[in-house]
């Protein structure tokens, strides 16, 4: 691919994500400058359709991008580093943020929504996950005869409280005996290795509190269990019946019904390849049927250097792929800064 090549493409693709028609040498060669005949950019075309780069629709002379070119186009694009951050807009975005969102989960929440007003996409955001967090403290208060209130922190300042009730009255002293047994087995372990202790039968040497701790366990399990969930909010899935490529009620169905799939997206989300940075899927690079017509571009977001979430944007293939990746970004930092903030940091 010479440079020549590289500029006719990057004008088509520019030009078909704006149209969304197949793009003819003239119309090339009417809005951009490259120094060539419009005969000389047909012949450079006619080259690019053969080296997989465009497709010619059928019933059209004009040409469109392949998802070989998009594929050339962003990776370019990210290795160009022309995508500055907007510092006015990254302020805007987080004021907006931070008047809205008290809690984590609800940033998160707001965090789709927001994205999705922005880029014009459906945007995707998974929630904090703690699988790899460990955890810092764990204490069961009473706040009744057989209530109790047992809360779990983790190392990354996330707080997670639950209360229930016991089957026979304890007194402070003895959940005090309990939740020093508790730290002194579990502090310091990740999610999944505390589940493997509780499998291990910990409280064998605890008999004289048998009974409340058999009440205990299923309680401290579920709540490791809803830690460890996953959630994924998506806002603007109807803004896909926008794009002319998805006029066909059919398809446009079935993109829908795929986003309203939480676990399918979960799992899309979860096994994105690249664990920081900018991820790009497009086209047929995407292993659900559904979306072979879409591209996913996601980032992920942090709590101190732990990345445990994602949020990022679906649609068609023909997207603005500069404001799409530069509007992750500050939603990247954005998110990060917010998180400290609401946890403490």
């Amino acid at each position: 691919m010479d440079d020549r090549k590289i500029k006719v493409l990057h004008a088509i693709i520019n030009s078909y994500i704006i149209s969304a028609e197949p793009i003819g040498s003239r119309t090339i060669s009417k809005q951009y400058d490259l120094g060539v005949s419009s005969a000389t950019i047909r012949n450079e075309m006619s080259d690019l359709e053969d080296l997989g780069y465009l497709n010619k629709p059928h019933t059209s002379a004009g040409r469109v991008p392949s998802d070989k070119a998009y594929r050339l186009y962003v990776n370019q694009l990210l290795k160009a580093e022309r995508l500055k951050m907007d510092m006015k807009k990254k302020e805007e975005i987080k004021k907006v943020l931070v008047g809205e969102s008290s809690e984590i989960d609800q940033l998160i929440q707001n965090s789709a929504k927001v994205l999705s007003a922005i880029t014009s996409y459906t945007a995707l955001a998974l929630s904090p996950q703690l699988k790899k967090s460990k955890l810092k403290h764990i204490q069961l208060i009473p706040i009744g005869d057989i209530e109790i209130l047992l809360v779990l922190v983790n190392d990354s300042g996330i707080v997670k409280n639950t209360i229930f009730r016991l089957d026979e009255k304890i007194n402070d002293d003895q959940l005090v005996v309990i939740s020093n047994f508790l730290n002194n087995k579990l502090k310091g372990l990740t999610i999944e290795e505390i589940g493997k202790e509780m499998d291990n039968n910990i409280f064998k040497e605890m008999y004289d509190y048998k009974g409340i701790i058999d009440n205990i366990i299923p309680i401290i399990n579920k709540t490791f269990n809803d830690i460890d969930s996953v959630e994924v909010y998506a806002d603007g899935v109807n803004k896909i019946f926008d794009f002319p490529e998805y006029k066909d009620l059919d398809k446009a169905k079935s993109f829908i019904s795929f986003i309203e799939d939480k676990e399918l997206l979960a799992d899309m989300l979860l096994n994105n390849s690249r664990e920081n940075g900018i991820e790009i899927t497009i086209g047929n690079e995407n292993i659900y049927d559904p979306i072979k017509e879409c591209t996913l571009i996601t980032t992920t977001y942090k709590l101190g250097d732990v990345i445990i979430g994602k949020i990022g944007v679906i649609g068609p293939t023909r997207m603005d792929y500069p404001m799409v990746i530069n509007a992750l970004k500050l939603f990247s930092v954005n998110l990060t800064e917010i998180l400290e903030m609401l946890v403490g940091r």
